[in-house]
């Protein structure tokens, strides 16, 4: 755990709870794993002593959190047990699709629609009660219908706004498709957080002859969008970046988008390398496979997709077809999301673990410490890297 000394010094905001939705039960459980180790390991007189500290150290920080539906559809959210001055965090996966309800005697899955609907829910059930309550929602509601052009709604703006007016003190996301939606509500908490860290760690835990230099490995972002990452990622890396740019028919729509005409590449001479494509998110995937054929086709060595929200909306098909084609080597994104339990047998598959760094940003809130503890990811990534390249003992467990 991270600058351990500070939290030991640093007074709880209130008793903390963590509520998990259904949707992010499986991370809730992580998490409430790490948060109980994390909390015996502190070695703090006051802890055990001091009233000011009670409930400090649990065996469960989960809170017990019910949402029946009726059987026609409508729903309800109840505590079984008391929030009353608790610093509570919501946790909610928006794009968890394998949850189902009946309603009129069918079989639903639940849209991110719905577990937005849940969460308003679940405040609405705290009754004003908890001392504070932050929700943390890595796939960010609606995240990609950020701007307006046109006649069209804003609905990430709208959302934020709404989580607001309901009593919500901080927003916690990651990799966020445009952070400055936060201006919608410029005087509340929101903090974007991206896992570059845990994507390396991931990679090199998996990959044991990667040449981390200019002349071995590139970092390539997929669109003009995620640049900023591929530039940061790269920058840590100490090697050079590409960029490839999508070139659209603006003359007609298809599924409210410009169809993409080609996937033009802006960049250094990749013949021979390892390339790293970074982007937010796999939707269905089929701009990302395309660039990673063209870079294959431009002669590169191995290509690996970091990507921290794997959706895989298509399914996993036309991944399959082309990692045996030999389009890209592996697949790197978070446990952020709900991901298909046949991704696991996948041999593509590298799943980087965001539960330990998700349980330190609840610890650090909790104690209202500074959260550039988190933040302070670059010195930990040139370490890990340095440790690699000299072919030593990569400590995989520290954040």
């Amino acid at each position: 755990m991270p600058n351990l000394r500070e939290l030991e010094n640093a007074m709880p905001v209130a008793p903390l709870k963590i509520a998990a939705l259904p949707s992010a039960e499986k991370l809730g459980h992580r998490i409430n794993h790490y948060m109980v180790n994390f909390r015996k390991s502190i070695h703090n007189d006051k802890v055990k002593n001091d009233p000011a500290f009670h409930g400090y150290i649990e065996n469960n920080y989960l809170v017990d959190l019910h949402i029946p539906r009726f059987g026609s559809g409508e729903a309800k959210a109840e505590f079984g047990e008391t929030i009353r001055g608790k610093d509570l965090f919501l946790l909610v996966d928006v794009c968890n699709h394998s949850i189902t309800y009946q309603m009129n005697g069918y079989t639903n899955h639940m849209s991110p629609d719905d577990h937005y609907q849940d969460l308003k829910r679940v405040i609405a059930a705290c009754n004003g009660k908890a001392h504070r309550i932050n929700v943390i929602m890595p796939f960010l509601y609606e995240g990609r219908q950020h701007k307006r052009s046109g006649r069209e709604s804003l609905d990430c703006a709208y959302a934020l706004k709404e989580l607001r007016d309901m009593g919500v003190n901080n927003f916690i996301t990651f990799d966020a498709h445009d952070p400055r939606v936060a201006n919608a509500t410029p005087l509340s908490g929101f903090d974007n957080f991206t896992p570059p860290y845990q994507f390396i760690k991931a990679l090199l835990n998996a990959e044991d002859d990667l040449l981390i230099d200019k002349e071995h490995l590139l970092v390539i972002s997929p669109d003009e969008g995620a640049l900023d990452r591929a530039i940061y990622f790269a920058t840590v890396l100490g090697v050079d970046t590409g960029m490839f740019y999508k070139r659209r028919d603006y003359s007609t729509i298809v599924n409210g988008k410009n169809p993409i005409v080609a996937h033009e590449f802006l960049g250094d001479n990749i013949d021979g390398k390892d390339i790293i494509i970074i982007d937010d998110m796999i939707s269905s995937g089929g701009s990302m496979l395309d660039t990673a054929r063209q870079l294959k086709k431009m002669n590169a060595r191995r290509v690996f997709i970091c990507c921290t929200f794997g959706l895989f909306t298509d399914g996993l098909s036309n991944f399959d077809s082309a990692y045996e084609h030999g389009d890209f080597d592996k697949v790197v994104t978070t446990d952020l999301t709900y991901l298909p339990p046949e991704l696991y047998s996948r041999p593509y598959f590298i799943e980087a673990d965001m539960s330990k760094f998700v349980t330190s940003i609840i610890d650090f809130m909790n104690h209202d410490v500074s959260l550039s503890n988190v933040l302070a990811t670059t010195e930990k990534m040139q370490g890990i890297l340095d440790a690699y390249n000299n072919r030593k003992n990569v400590d995989m467990d520290f954040i």
